[in-house]
């Protein structure tokens, strides 16, 4: 498969979290352009606030459900770096700064991909998911997905409903179009109106007043 196909979705919580990561095609930690690991490794010295390693990255990726392309990346990156729930404006505009301007080309986010990344941002302060960069993936590869996600606060429904806000925003591009879609229970007992019928009128005869 190629990596611009690859999108593991959410409809997977049987699904192991090695089973997921084996079907994912990418690059090895050593690979990644050097400025984008001064900002985004955690071991450089000049790492952001939710910086993390390429292996954990992925499997955020996979418990996103979210894809490879630069849009997807957005995502993940922003929420990745909200679940520190302390992410200030600086650190943010050096990061969009660096991502538009800075990084390879290959690694460049658009205007639009940065609103992306804000959006990301949003959902990880909002998530009860914590954190995240620093859980040790590599004790979760038998897990379930589904279990890891309830694990770490990871909410399917809250993800479902911040995607479709991202697809609204930006419904023309080819990862709002493969979005995970919210989902949504019917009624066992839908409401059906019934038709009015006016109250009857008290009897109110001087017997019933004597009684």
């Amino acid at each position: 498969m190629e990596w611009t196909e690859w999108n593991p979705g959410l409809d997977n919580d049987a699904d192991t979290l090695g089973r997921v990561y084996a079907t994912l095609p990418g690059l090895a930690q050593e690979e990644i352009n050097w400025l984008v690991q001064l900002l985004e490794n955690p071991r450089s010295p000049l790492a952001l606030t939710g910086a993390i390693d390429l292996f954990a990255h992925d499997c955020v990726h996979i418990l996103l459900g979210r894809g490879l392309l630069a849009q997807d990346e957005a995502f993940v990156i922003g929420f990745t770096m909200g679940t520190s729930k302390t992410i200030g404006r600086f650190q943010r505009a050096v990061f969009k700064f660096a991502a538009r301007c800075l990084y390879p080309k290959i690694y460049r986010f658009t205007a639009q991909e940065c609103r992306v990344f804000e959006l990301g941002i949003e959902a990880g302060k909002l998530s009860t998911c914590s954190e995240i960069y620093n859980v040790d993936f590599r004790r979760l590869l038998s897990e379930p997905l589904g279990k890891i996600r309830r694990m770490l606060g990871i909410d399917t429904a809250f993800l479902r409903f911040m995607y479709e806000k991202e697809a609204r925003l930006f419904p023309n591009t080819v990862v709002s179009r493969r979005l995970p879609k919210q989902v949504f229970e019917p009624d066992p007992e839908p409401y059906v109106p019934q038709p009015f019928v006016p109250p009857r009128r008290a009897n109110l005869s001087a017997k019933t007043i004597a009684a």
